[in-house]
């Protein structure tokens, strides 16, 4: 008994990184690795080849089973990027996907723990790869009328890896682009071209969709003065970089209220 502990020990730190992140939390992920343990040393030594090499394959597979069992959908960290991006797809490719980048199993092995053909395995990990990938990148409107800001704004954004989607320097530009391309998160100056007006621009396009909003501004104080603060955060100008990277960061992961996919009504 003590050998075939020992040969399940040697396993033991990768199946606690697959249960916790199977099933989103450290305390449930441990709790099935415990019961795969138990059932390794009491089942039959054919069900768990027990008697000779032991495969992570064959734990792997059990870990599913259990899940599967327990019916409780997993858990998911708010703030944490990949996990929310790995939550929209199939449980069956988000599982491929993590024993392929986070247990490194080659596309043949995580295939044959999930029971599925490995071409078909690997036409699901490249979409999944893909969706991943698409959740992870914003498409950011930069709403600035200073021609050298608005590109070093839009040299941070793509030197993060989203897409700026345009730049608009009035409150027409602004509208027209994000009509046309959607928007995940707008940077938005305050006072604008033609007299425009920053938070008129963000009070019309809460109106119509919400969108999360980043001020970066010389006039910080400006949205207090209009108990507007709840339109978004500000960044004073001047700016450093790390500041922007670090708002973009935030509001791109926040979790949207929710309420966040309905048309708001104009204030």
């Amino acid at each position: 008994m003590e050998q075939y502990t020992g040969h399940f020990m040697q396993h033991l730190p990768y199946l606690r990184r697959y249960a916790r992140a199977l099933t989103g939390t450290n305390g449930r992920g441990d709790a099935l690795v415990t019961r795969t343990l138990e059932w390794y040393l009491e089942a039959d030594e054919a069900e768990t080849g027990r008697g000779g090499d032991l495969s992570r394959g064959t734990l792997y597979r059990h870990l599913n089973e259990l899940q599967d069992e327990e019916g409780s959908p997993p858990a998911v960290a708010p703030y944490h990027p990949v996990e929310s991006a790995l939550m929209t797809l199939e449980e069956t490719d988000r599982r491929l996907y993590l024993l392929v980048n986070l247990e490194d199993l080659p596309v043949s092995e995580a295939a044959a723990v999930l029971g599925i053909a490995p071409e078909d395995a690997m036409e699901r990990l490249n979409h999944a790869r893909e969706r991943v990938r698409a959740r992870l990148t914003a498409t950011i409107l930069i709403v600035e009328d200073d021609a050298i800001i608005a590109f070093d704004l839009a040299e941070t954004v793509r030197g993060m890896g989203h897409i700026v989607c345009g730049n608009a320097a009035t409150m027409d530009e602004a509208l027209s682009l994000a009509a046309e391309h959607r928007p995940t998160l707008a940077l938005m100056d305050i006072r604008l071209a033609d007299g425009d007006n920053g938070l008129e621009v963000a009070r019309a396009l809460r109106a119509r969709r919400f969108l999360p909003v980043i001020f970066v501004t010389a006039f910080p104080d400006d949205l207090a003065k209009h108990g507007l603060e709840h339109l978004g955060p500000v960044i004073p100008k001047p700016f450093t970089r790390d500041q922007i990277e670090q708002a973009i960061t935030r509001a791109v992961f926040m979790p949207q209220p929710e309420d966040a996919h309905e048309t708001a009504q104009p204030h």
